[in-house]
């Protein structure tokens, strides 16, 4: 196939982009600025565009025949300044990408989207069918945006285009620049000082499992549907212990209460950018809290399992394929 990926010089996109390779599918994607290392692949065409236009988008498609649409923002504890960016790059984006693909007809559209937009689970294990509540609010501004993307999405399902959504949980392995991902780096090293939030609740695929369940939903997945792509369940806290003792450390025995930080967030999120950074605090203290502490996006892969032939690998040998070097004793 030619495939036509979206944000494939990203975490995720990365992987989707070196698999496709490997079995000899072209792969087109947009950079900003191809001569910043384009899309990292040996034969990967890398051209520049910022995705803000539906027709000089669907001109970029033409000739594919599949698209991956994987660009988008992640971050948790945003400025408000950095809310209408991320909106634009998640959802605005989301509208056009779908757009472009259908009048350009690519037969075969797979949206990434994510466990995320099911909400806090509340300690279930949730799957496909399972719809949460938008009127109880949203536990972050990405929370939110990538609902409202979410939505795009199955507005062109329902009016029949060939779109397949492909749903991560929480993604790890080399990369890996998110906050839990440092943490995990840390835990391995011996450098976690203390844990903060461990009871978030996540579902943990190893990066290139989840490039290769988008590979799966991309060649199998059936029109109109949706698919889960998640490891096991764990909490933080267990994933923290796991790092430490694949580094052959302790973990932290030191825990700050989310009692404390919240006491806190208020006036943390009033002192200036440049103090909250020396305090090794986000931007956003309060919303870091929301979306972490308690919170579970706990959802199964079964679906993709059986349809799909799914097979993460559990945390332990995922984090060990990770953070230990192969040479390593």
């Amino acid at each position: 196939m030619r495939v036509f990926v979206t944000g494939g010089a990203g975490f995720i996109g990365q992987s989707v982009v070196r698999q496709l390779r490997l079995r000899d599918d072209g792969v087109t994607g947009v950079v900003r600025d191809p001569k910043d290392g384009g899309l990292g692949h040996e034969g990967a065409v890398a051209i520049a565009g910022d995705l803000s236009d539906v027709s000089t988008i669907a001109a970029q498609l033409a000739g594919h025949d599949a698209l991956v649409h994987l660009a988008g923002s992640y971050r948790i504890g945003i400025r408000p300044e950095e809310r209408r960016p991320m909106w634009e790059a998640n959802v605005g984006t989301t509208q056009r990408v779908l757009k472009a693909a259908v009048e350009a007809g690519i037969p075969r559209i797979v949206y990434v989207s994510t466990v995320n937009v099911f909400g806090n689970t509340r300690g279930r294990l949730v799957d496909e069918t399972f719809v949460r509540d938008p009127r109880k609010g949203f536990l972050s501004w990405y929370d939110e945006t990538k609902w409202q993307a979410h939505l795009v999405a199955v507005g062109h399902v329902n009016v029949g285009d060939p779109v397949v959504i492909a749903m991560p949980g929480q993604v790890y392995g080399p990369g890996d620049h998110t906050q839990v991902g440092a943490q995990l780096q840390a835990a391995y090293n011996g450098k976690l000082r203390y844990r903060t939030v461990d009871d978030l609740g996540l579902t943990w695929g190893h990066v290139d499992d989840i490039a290769t369940g988008i590979l799966a939903v991309l060649d199998r997945g059936l029109k109109g549907e949706s698919y889960v792509l998640a490891g096991p369940a764990h909490r933080l806290r267990e994933a923290l212990v796991i790092a430490a003792d694949l580094g052959g450390r302790r973990p932290p025995r030191l825990t700050v209460p989310t009692a404390a930080l919240r006491a806190v967030a208020p006036l943390a999120d009033r002192l200036p950018q440049v103090a909250r950074a020396s305090f090794g605090l986000p931007d956003n203290l309060h919303e870091v809290l929301s979306a972490s502490a308690g919170v579970t996006y706990w959802a199964t892969a079964d679906k993709a399992r059986r349809a799909l032939r799914f097979q993460p690998r559990d945390l332990r040998s995922g984090l060990r394929d990770w953070l230990v070097p192969p040479d390593a004793t």
